[in-house]
């Protein structure tokens, strides 16, 4: 009894004093085991329960219902979507008009591809310092620094209309491009900082969600916008409509975010995200080496990489090249290609929700990946074999079809990664993912675009369905290990 008396004596000092959270932690009474299924308790920032972050080593010994969300993570994921809206409807700009701007700026189809592939072969070797970037400074940081890129960028394009300034053009391009790093490895790390087990999935979804939303106005705007008309000068202005337009919303959307994005919430969301201890806000480039050693000795993550590559890579390469290939059977119909290219990506935005939902629910990770790439690989089929049908509207059902699961796949593929490599950081296994995506999608836009060139679609989507094929193979190889799972699902061990 003394002893008893003596510590609680000791352990209200300390309280008092701010000496130790855990001496707060083990004052309370260990509280009793809730029923499986209880969500996180949701709380304001302003909360008076917002306290700061408690010691990792004391609450991976609370039960999940002791961590709280708040209610301003929607709004941080919000911001997030539209700052990656505002990035990706760049990236298709230029090809999905390519006939236009090979008019106005007299530049070869080829060059006009680059401007697509640029987004490819800058993340490649930037990625990686990226990644290095999200875990040391924070989502705030690496978002503000991507989106001042891309501002930028929008705003170099505006000085770029005159037919002898595609180089102007060009840079611009390559500065977005740049930027394009400080975003697709985020939605995995912003859904893990911010939103529990049992949201996680659906909030990164949510997150890729906001690239879909960039390819898709990028797929629809500039047809609408810019018209393949005789006179030079009439081209100029229409460029010059769209290239303000974007510039003035990347630059609102820049202030948006300086306001009102925050980097993390006041305490952890989970159990898997405290018990991580903060390591990588102190990880040193070091560290960050020895992680990526241990993310390519996990074979389970390598087989991904491939499989995600491959995936990815010829959902560039038919992007990249929609316009010239629906030109090729329908003529004239410049904005059917856009058209086609929205129904691709609005189908593959729903396809993203429902996958995230059902990874929520099941925590069916490898089965609802191979599920999903096996009709991507028949949708390939199906697209490939009703573009010469001869009936424009067929085409539009078939690549809607192939876009729900082979862009729905993109959120699936970042939330496996983060199951197969916990507890390294979400967004240093979705930028490998992402970067391996980038190397397969410029060597299949190249390859597919020479298989065009010289034999026509058929033989180029006779390629992009054996490299699907292929995919569906690596994927099935892939062990179910999910170690985010079992470290979420992990029982609270008793006080001692």
């Amino acid at each position: 009894m003394t002893i008893s008396v003596s510590a609680n004596v000791f352990l209200t000092l300390a309280s008092r004093k701010g000496v130790s959270q855990r001496a707060r932690l083990m004052k309370r009474e260990m509280p009793e085991e809730n029923s499986k299924g209880v969500l996180p308790i949701e709380s304001d920032l302003g909360s008076p329960m917002a306290v700061s972050t408690p010691d990792p080593l004391v609450v991976k010994d609370m039960p999940q219902d002791e961590y709280k969300v708040y209610k301003r993570r929607w709004l941080v994921l919000a911001l997030f979507v539209l700052y990656s809206a505002s990035n990706s409807m760049q990236w298709i700009q230029y090809s999905i008009i390519a006939d236009v701007i090979n008019r106005y700026y007299g530049v070869s189809f080829l060059t006009i591809d680059w401007t697509s592939m640029i987004y490819m072969i800058t993340y490649i070797p930037l990625i990686f310092p990226a990644s290095w970037i999200l875990t040391k400074k924070g989502l705030r940081f690496t978002t503000l620094v991507g989106s001042l890129g891309t501002c930028v960028g929008a705003w170099i394009k505006v000085l770029s209309v005159a037919p002898d300034r595609f180089w102007v053009s060009f840079v611009g391009q390559t500065i977005v491009a740049v930027s394009q790093v400080f975003i697709l490895s985020v939605p995995s790390r912003l859904a893990a900082v911010w939103f529990g087990p049992k949201q996680v999935s659906s909030a990164c979804a949510i997150g890729v969600f906001g690239n879909q939303l960039g390819v898709a106005t990028g797929f629809l705007l500039p047809p609408l916008l810019v018209k393949n008309q005789e006179a030079i000068e009439n081209i100029g202005q229409d460029l010059s409509v769209m290239f303000y337009g974007v510039a003035i919303f990347t630059t609102i959307l820049f202030a948006f975010l300086v306001i009102f994005f925050k980097a993390e919430p006041p305490t952890a969301p989970s159990a898997a995200m405290a018990n991580r201890n903060n390591e990588g806000s102190e990880e040193s480039p070091r560290e960050f080496i020895q992680t990526l050693g241990r993310l390519f000795k996990n074979w389970g993550y390598i087989l991904l990489l491939l499989s995600y590559g491959i995936n990815v890579g010829v959902f560039y390469a038919l992007s990249t090249l929609l316009n010239q290939v629906v030109l090729a059977h329908f003529e004239g119909a410049g904005s059917d290609a856009g058209n086609i290219g929205v129904s691709i990506v609005i189908a593959g935005m729903l396809g993203s929700l429902v996958c995230g939902i059902v990874l929520d629910k099941t925590h069916k990770f490898k089965e609802t990946t191979l599920l999903v790439y096996v009709f991507s690989l028949l949708g390939m089929i199906v697209y490939s074999a009703t573009l010469g049908a001869g009936h424009i509207a067929i085409v539009y059902v078939t690549a809607a079809a192939l876009g729900f699961f082979m862009t729905g796949y993109l959120p699936v593929g970042f939330e496996f990664g983060a199951e197969l490599t916990y507890p390294e950081a979400e967004g240093t296994s979705a930028g490998i993912l992402n970067a391996f995506a980038q190397i397969f999608g410029v060597v299949f836009t190249i390859i597919y675009g020479q298989l065009f060139g010289e034999w026509g679609d058929i033989s180029a989507n006779i390629f992009a369905c054996v490299a699907l094929l292929i995919g569906v193979v690596l994927t099935a190889l892939i062990k179910s290990d999910l170690r985010r799972q079992n470290a979420t699902n992990a029982r609270p061990t008793e006080a001692i």
